[in-house]
């Protein structure tokens, strides 16, 4: 066997260590040879200078690229695809989505709202939520949504109340497997004894699906369920559809309905650091038609249309989240670099222990790498955006930090704490940047105050 000396090539070790750290990034995304990355041929100092920090960046060529590759897995001959609208929302994505042929579910009258007028079709619309409030219930007939997930059995009677004696309104079920599948105890939704949903063990998803059936003015068109998130194998949702798929027969078997539609969630996993796993959405669609196919065929069933809800796999590593170092301290056991954001935008290292891969986006370092904690600037000690990362020695106030797999779950709940206005969203493409939403300004915190 022949080695290599570790100096041997340097500038093609220093090649194949970028195209590592990029395989987390938007493919457009490229280094100049000053250092500053580019994202869609847009330099991320110009969109700092211009908008500010922090702010986030979303690549539209990337989001497109992976609604067409879930369009293709799942073709729509046969299957639907709805874009979790949880994980961003805002009205020029949802111009985006309606183009790339994506259905949407939302959670609020909030979602459904700005999706409506934004100008998406409502019958391409679910409509989910464990505690649907009546102004929820009510948008959502108000503006004819296409499906409405019903998670508890009190839920049957206020809806079939609100449609009326001679209204109508498409449901589906939402079921608890008993499969427990996601990247944290905090995000596996699929187990039984938590407030998703009707176990399917227990027999209260079949109870439930008799009350609908026996409702005039709701037509039960399919069961749902939802795993959890950053679930990276395919098994959990294999394991999940031939339980549902039992349910279905057991259904037809006891009432003579045959339902046709049945729709697994999302939670597809996606890598924040390179080498981490990620959910093939390809290879899950071909085991998912098969398994389908060859379950229903057991069960006497014909085919339902399939429905899978990916959120952040789509808007995830699309995103990239830019913050100015305000400040450096070093200990005897790390370096600490504070940054001008933090838990207000981006909650998820202290909610569910994210991690994440910064790096230097404004210029090239030839220092040595060291251990370092990039710091929140909010006063918790929690508030750490990333933990034990390798950033340049020389990392300095004033240099600019750029966060990859930004989009998804950061704006989306985000919050106003220490009084820090929300960050505005750029979207680039074909070397150009918009603003898709703007700074929320300390004048917008002051208007909501009425006190005085």
């Amino acid at each position: 066997m022949t080695t290599t000396a570790p100096d041997a090539n340097p500038s093609a070790a220093g090649a194949t260590d970028r195209a590592r750290e990029f395989s987390v990034w938007p493919a457009t995304a490229a280094e100049g040879p000053d250092g500053r990355v580019l994202l869609a041929g847009v330099p991320l100092t110009d969109i700092a200078d211009a908008h500010g920090t922090p702010v986030y960046v979303l690549d539209e060529a990337e989001i497109r690229d992976r609604c067409r590759t879930y369009r293709a897995a799942f073709p729509a001959a046969e299957a639907d695809v709805h874009y979790a609208a949880k994980a961003f929302l805002c009205r020029g994505l949802v111009r985006l989505l309606d183009e790339e042929g994506l259905g949407l579910d939302v959670c609020s009258a909030g979602e459904l709202e700005l999706a409506v007028t934004a100008g998406f079709p409502p019958e391409r619309i679910l409509l989910h939520g464990n505690a649907k409030s009546p102004a929820d219930l009510d948008t959502a007939l108000r503006l004819g949504v296409g499906r409405i997930v019903i998670d508890g059995p009190a839920e049957i009677a206020r809806l079939a109340a609100a449609v009326g004696p001679r209204g109508h309104q498409k449901v589906m079920l939402r079921v608890t497997p008993g499969v427990g599948a996601g990247g944290h105890a905090k995000i596996r939704t699929g187990t039984d004894d938590q407030k998703f949903g009707l176990s399917l063990r227990d027999g209260h998803a079949q109870h439930a699906a008799a009350r609908v059936l026996a409702q005039p003015g709701l037509e039960l068109t399919g069961l749902h369920c939802h795993l959890g998130s950053q679930i990276t194998e395919v098994k959990p949702y294999l394991t999940a559809l031939r339980r549902l798929v039992g349910l279905m027969a057991r259904l037809r078997d006891a009432h003579g309905a045959v339902l046709p539609e049945l729709d697994l969630g999302g939670g597809h996993g996606i890598a924040h650091r390179p080498g981490e796993p990620v959910l093939d959405p390809t290879a899950l669609a071909r085991r998912l038609r098969t398994a389908l196919a060859e379950d229903c065929a057991a069960a006497g069933l014909p085919v339902p249309r399939l429905v899978v809800e990916p959120g952040r796999a789509v808007i995830g590593p699309a995103g990239v989240a830019l913050y100015r170092v305000l400040a450096v301290k070093t200990t005897p056991e790390r370096t600490f670099v504070a940054v001008d954001g933090g838990m207000s935008d981006n909650p998820r290292p202290a909610l569910y222990g994210v991690r994440y891969a910064p790096r230097l986006a404004g210029r090239r370092s030839t220092a040595p790498a060291v251990r370092t904690t990039v710091a929140g600037r909010h006063c918790e000690a929690g508030d750490l955006l990333a933990e034990d990362v390798a950033l340049p020695a020389d990392t300095r106030p004033g240099d600019l930090l750029a966060v990859p797999v930004s989009g998804a779950y950061q704006l989306s709940m985000a919050s106003s704490y220490n009084l820090v206005g929300r960050p505005p969203v750029v979207a680039v493409r074909d070397g150009a940047a918009r603003l898709l939403v703007r700074r929320e300004t300390l004048e917008d915190l002051r208007a909501r105050d009425v006190g005085l």
